[in-house]
Formats: C-alpha cells, structure tokens, sequence
C-alpha cells in the first residue's frame, strides 16, 4: 500500500458462538472496501485444548496454530488493496496464554446474544458444553481488558438490536469503528465463501442459504432443565456486558 494511502481499520469483533457472528462478517465482506478473516485462532485453540469439536484435524491442518505469529499477522497484515480489515472472533479461543497486548492495535468490539438462544443453538451441534464453551467468561475478560488498555471505550452490540433494526445496528457501528456505512452490507449472495473456515460445513449451513440479517426471533426459549445452571452463568456475564455499553 503507497505511504500516502490511508490507514487500515482493523475491526475486532469478539463474539461467543451461535450469535449472528458469521451473518456479521456477510455483511462486511459485501463491502467492496473491506476483507475478512474467519476465527483466526480456532487452530491454536483445538491443537492446545484437545477439543473434540466437528472436523478437528481439517481445522488443525489449515490453519496456523502460533497464537504468536496469529496476533501478528492481526495487526501487521492485511489483503492488498483493503480498506477494512474485519477479523471475526471466537472469544473462548482466547486461553490464558495469549498475551492480549496486539488488542491494542485494534478496533474492538463485542457482539452479545440472549443466552438462552446461544445454548438452545448451540446444543444441537454440542449437546455436551460448559459456559466456557459458549465465550462468555473468556468475552467478559477481553472486554475489561480492552475497556483498561485501549484508546476508546468497545461497542457492545446486541444480536437482537440487529436484527431488529440492522439499518440502523450497522450505521451506529460503522460510526463507531470510522467508517462510512454501505447499503451493501444488508444483503448478500446466497452460499459460501472462500473466506470461510474449513468447518463451514459443519456450522453454517443457515448463513449459507441466506442474502441477509433474519429476522428477529419471537417468542421466549426454553432452556433444558439439564442446562440451567450454564444458563444462569451466561444470563449474569450477558447483563453484565450489556449493563457496561449499547448500540
């Protein structure tokens, strides 16, 4: 890029798993001005963990499992020619190892979801989880790292304030982050990406049949009995996040 141009936005969007995570990075990489990187540090996370997640050793072997050389190429990397850098992540791929200094030279914000969702999601992929699987402890971590040590205050986003409104959900975003907002963002061609993980097929079978945000869900979930205690859990870190900043 010529010294003259402008510098990157690297937006960081920290999200637990089962949120509208990848419809959000749909919607970013529509914009002609902007490339994106999908869950970076899953490798790292399944190589030290030992998780028994869906299409293990394919995730392994694709991807670079140095959380080092990962944060690096964050913060120092973009495609040619790219105006945003929108990096999707998955906050429990976050262990205690990984020094969250390169968050810095990020733009960070948090995407959030009702709890009850996430779990009633969740378990049809996972029957078995802890509320560490579902990123909450691990998102609750980084925001207050983030909210001690970085320039400005992170954006908490609500799933449910998007898809109620995503118009307005992603102008508020957009604002926030210094970028303009694109009419291209609220839809998009049906299928998949290039830019996908390798266990796309094991977890994005709906945002593949989509062209845009769904729409906002009606009516309360019920949570098995077997799942109420993680869903007390996450219930108290989500209204603690979402007590701190909102769209």
């Amino acid at each position: 890029m010529p010294a003259d141009a402008p510098a990157v936005v690297r937006i960081a969007m920290w999200s637990g798993p089962r949120n509208i995570s990848t419809a959000m990075m749909r919607a970013f990489e529509n914009r002609a001005d902007t490339a994106v990187v999908d869950e970076p540090f899953y490798g790292y996370y399944l190589k030290e963990t030992g998780e028994d997640h869906p299409g293990r050793e394919a995730i392994i072997a694709a991807m670079d499992c140095n959380w080092r050389r990962v944060a690096r190429s964050l913060v120092s990397n973009a495609p040619a020619a790219c105006r945003v850098f929108y990096q999707k992540h998955m906050t429990h791929h976050m262990l205690d190892a990984v020094d969250l200094r390169f968050t810095q030279s990020l733009t960070n914000c948090f995407l959030v979801r009702d709890p009850a969702r996430m779990i009633a999601s969740y378990a049809k992929v996972r029957p078995r989880f802890s509320v560490e699987d579902l990123g909450l402890p691990q998102q609750r971590r980084i925001y207050d790292y983030v909210r001690s040590n970085c320039d400005r205050a992170p954006l908490v986003l609500d799933a449910a304030e998007v898809l109620a409104d995503p118009r307005r959900a992603l102008t508020t975003l957009c604002a926030r982050v210094g970028i303009a907002f694109d009419e291209a963002m609220l839809a998009w061609p049906r299928g998949p990406r290039a830019s996908d993980g390798v266990w796309a097929p094991h977890w994005y079978a709906a945002v593949e049949k989509s062209t845009g945000f769904a729409p906002l869900p009606t009516g309360a979930v019920e949570v098995p009995a077997r799942y109420a205690a993680i869903h007390a859990q996450a219930q108290a870190l989500y209204r603690s996040l979402t007590a701190d900043a909102r769209v």
